[in-house]
This record gives C-alpha cells, structure tokens and sequence, in this order.
C-alpha cells in the first residue's frame, strides 16, 4: 500500500499524510460520538483554541473503528513491520476552536512528565486521523517541523537520552521552517514519534476535530532510551528500504 517513495518521503520528513484512508462511514459515526460528547461535556463558552478529550479505545467503538475498520494500523505497520504494532488503548479528541490567532513559536514531542513508573511516554508512531476538513492554513491545522525526528534523535546520542527529563518535552535542536497539515476528512496523519509539532490556529468558522492514537510497537517500552538515539530502532519497513 506505501511505495518505496513514500517510505523514503517519511524517512526524510518524518510524516505521511494519506488521503481517503478512513472510509466515510467511520468518520460519520466518530463525528456523532463527538457531537454527543461535547454536547454532554461541552468546552467552556469562553475556550478558544485547542480543547482536548481522552477515551479509552476499548469503551469507545467508533472511535476505535477509526483504525479498526480502515486500513490505518495496517499502513502504518509498513513502516514498523507486519504484525509488530500494539492497538493502542487511548485516544484524543484534539479540537480547535475558532476563533484562535495562535501561530507557535516552537515545537514540541509528547511524553512529558514521565509515567509513574519514571518512564517518559514515548511511543512509535502518531496515526492522526482528521475528521473535518482542514484544505487551507490556518484551519486549526497541526503543524510540524519536517526532518526534526533526525535531529531529535542526534541530539539524544549527543546527550544521552535522559536529557529527554531535562528537556521537558522541548529539546533545545535547530529548527527548519514549520508546515501545516492540511487534508479532508478521512484522510490519515501518519508521523514520527521524535517529529516536533505543535497546534496551530484557526481564522475559520469551523471547529477542527482530529483523533490522535498513539501507537507502539511491541516491545517498545524496555528500549525507549535506545529509541530516542536510533529513530529507526521500530521501523524495519523503513530499514528495510533506506537503510539505517
């Protein structure tokens, strides 16, 4: 399903935007499961900007249909390798609500503060699956810093990677100039672990909704220090085309 082009397109970037992966159907149903959920718990009337909602996969079906009844989790695994991605157990409902100026200043990748258990939240991949219509700048889009999955990870084999501690989730790197991930509906964000972004804003009259499932390859959690130094450490589809 991914070409060899693609592959090595993320390899340099450090993301994929798929168009059309998530069947109309699905994001139908995810959208009412939203509408309901801020109808239940809606945002204060005041909130402009990013408003977020954390689920359970395993409680929330068309959330989960998202992954489970697309093709998703079966691309993303021709980066990673067949079979070698854990469905993931979360799921974020990132809105945007207009209107919102906010153009970032700087990046970030997720993870901090760490888990209970002392380790940062890493994880493999993002797969993002938009649910509205994002075609131009400014309209909610997510923004990302291409090729910084490469220069987060020099920067952990220079410092080690509990500097990740120190770095609270913004590791001092030089920045190349950010892109906004613009796409429609159904279409599915697949990007690097290590790949700053950040959220951006929303001059439309439409609320942006997306759906963020942060998934892992099996066996990731042991060997997250060695991650952050090789960002290839999960991907054999990728190796397997470009090297390491």
């Amino acid at each position: 399903m991914l070409t060899a082009e693609q592959v090595r397109e993320f390899a340099v970037r450090g993301f994929l935007v798929l168009p059309q992966v998530v069947p109309p159907g699905a994001v139908h149903r995810a959208n009412g499961f939203v509408d309901g959920l801020v109808a239940a718990e809606p945002p204060d009337p005041t909130v402009r900007g990013p408003y977020n909602y954390f689920r359970r996969t395993d409680e929330s079906p068309e959330l989960r249909s998202l992954l489970t009844k697309s093709q998703a989790l079966d691309i993303a695994a021709e980066l990673t390798g067949s079979g070698t991605l854990a469905e993931p157990w979360q799921v974020q409902l990132a809105l945007n609500i207009p209107p919102n100026p906010h153009r970032p200043g700087m990046h970030h990748i997720d993870g901090a503060p760490h888990d209970a258990d002392g380790r940062p939240g890493t994880f493999t991949l993002l797969a993002g699956v938009l649910l509205t219509d994002q075609l131009t700048q400014e309209a909610g889009n997510l923004w990302v810093w291409p090729g910084t999955h490469l220069t987060h990870a020099e920067y952990f084999r220079e410092h080690g990677p509990d500097a990740f501690f120190t770095a609270n989730g913004y590791p001092p790197i030089p920045l190349p100039e950010p892109e906004q991930v613009c796409g429609r509906a159904g279409d599915l964000l697949l990007a690097h672990y290590l790949l700053g972004h950040n959220i951006g804003g929303n001059s439309t009259e439409v609320t942006r909704r997306a759906a963020y499932f942060r998934v892992k390859r099996h066996g990731h959690d042991p060997r997250w220090r060695e991650f952050l130094q090789d960002p290839w450490l999960d991907y054999d589809g990728v190796r397997r085309i470009v090297g390491s």
